[in-house]
């Protein structure tokens, strides 16, 4: 069968995310693999442009991975008709100005998230987008876990019966720089810099719920900077600005009310960096980014609270792990893949731009909770 090209500016590749999520492990592992393979037979195969402010950068990751197509000019990228998709993986301050510039080209757009910095912005793309007839995606990349995909299929199968409540906890301990460098770049923990765990996790949070469990239709959050002083790359003290933690509840449609803490000042005693707890009225579940743990109410135990005896349950033991039953792909690549056939017309990407736009909204009224000290409810927004 044909193989046929597409190219792909990729701005912002030589942040972390960008460099090994979406460049490395998602369009460099689809051209190892042969391409995208459509319904048809035709392979589609990814090539990127990679931009970015930092020529040397560029240059360096562009030698390594054998790619001759870079630059640090936008618009000149723009410019080229044969490349007809545009992906950001910038900071979120910046990126509105390039998306809306890459759209008025005629680009198809894939972006990370948060797409703008507040949800009037996000709107704009999102209208823009609509006006000018391109497609739009936004990556969702948690959906396509192991963890949660089969968390999913329990959902669908009506494991849980009646499901009540979600609990998740995200989280682990940043250092702060001064003792060990830290594990995230600086500018995560300054608000003027688009920094926050609020922006930066909500969104995940909006689609995962609505996607898995149902439609956030209030929030009620606690925003707080734990670690007010952190050490940037250089060594150098900065006063953190922007939240590190946030603890929120979320009514969901059905009455189902999830609890997520999210922290990077969290030491972890779990199984994985982040984890989500089911319970339904037929059984429960765990579900982390690649385990799934199961209990159905048949196998569920009968404890009786008597804080003067030790606890002879061995609790964990009673749950089976839920087993894979089908090979699981790296998330971005998976979503990529999908975004790719979409483009091509061989199939859909629902999460568009309005998805992004859902995902400000709920860390905007998350935030706006947080500094008035009340519960906030989510309506319709309208494109």
């Amino acid at each position: 069968m044909a193989t046929r090209r597409l190219g792909i500016i990729m701005n912002g590749v030589t942040g972390r995310m960008g460099y090994r999520q979406h460049l490395v492990r998602s369009i460099l592992a689809i051209q190892e693999q042969g391409g995208v393979e459509l319904s048809d037979g035709t392979r589609i195969l990814p090539d990127p442009i990679l931009v970015g402010r930092n020529a040397e950068k560029l240059q360096d990751i562009a030698k390594e991975h054998g790619l001759d197509r870079w630059t640090t000019d936008l618009d000149d990228a723009l410019a080229n008709a044969e490349d007809t998709v545009y992906f950001d993986s910038q900071l979120t301050n910046v990126r509105e100005t390039a998306i809306t510039k890459a759209v008025a080209a005629g680009k198809h757009i894939y972006t990370e998230k948060p797409i703008a910095d507040d949800v009037e912005g996000s709107l704009r793309l999102a209208r823009l987008a609509a006006d000018a007839g391109v497609k739009s995606g936004v990556v969702h990349d948690k959906l396509y876990l192991p963890g949660l995909l089969k968390l999913r299929r329990l959902v669908e199968s009506g494991f849980f019966g009646r499901i009540l409540s979600v609990r998740g906890e995200f989280g682990y301990w940043v250092f702060e720089g001064d003792l060990q460098p830290a594990q995230r770049p600086s500018w995560n923990y300054r608000k003027e810099d688009g920094g926050g765990i609020t922006t930066d996790m909500f969104p995940h949070w909006n689609y995962v719920l609505e996607n898995l469990f149902g439609k956030v239709e209030a929030v009620t959050a606690k925003v707080v900077t734990h670690i007010p002083e952190r050490w940037d790359e250089k060594g150098d003290a900065y006063a953190a600005t922007a939240d590190d933690s946030a603890y929120g509840i979320f009514e969901l449609e059905g009455g189902i009310v999830a609890q997520i803490n999210s922290s990077w000042a969290t030491r972890v005693n779990r199984g994985e960096l982040v984890e989500f707890h089911v319970d339904g009225t037929h059984g429960s579940a765990v579900a982390g980014l690649h385990h799934c743990v199961a209990q159905d109410r048949n196998l569920t135990p009968k404890p009786v609270w008597n804080p003067d005896l030790v606890e002879s349950i061995r609790f964990r033991e009673l749950w089976s792990e839920v087993p894979d039953n089908q090979p699981f792909d790296n998330g971005f690549k998976a979503q990529w893949e999908q975004f790719i056939r979409y483009v091509e017309g061989d199939g859909d990407h629902p999460y568009d731009f309005m998805a992004g736009v859902r995902g400000v909204r709920l860390a905007e009224a998350g935030l706006a909770s947080s500094a008035e000290g009340r519960r906030i409810e989510l309506g319709e927004i309208q494109l």
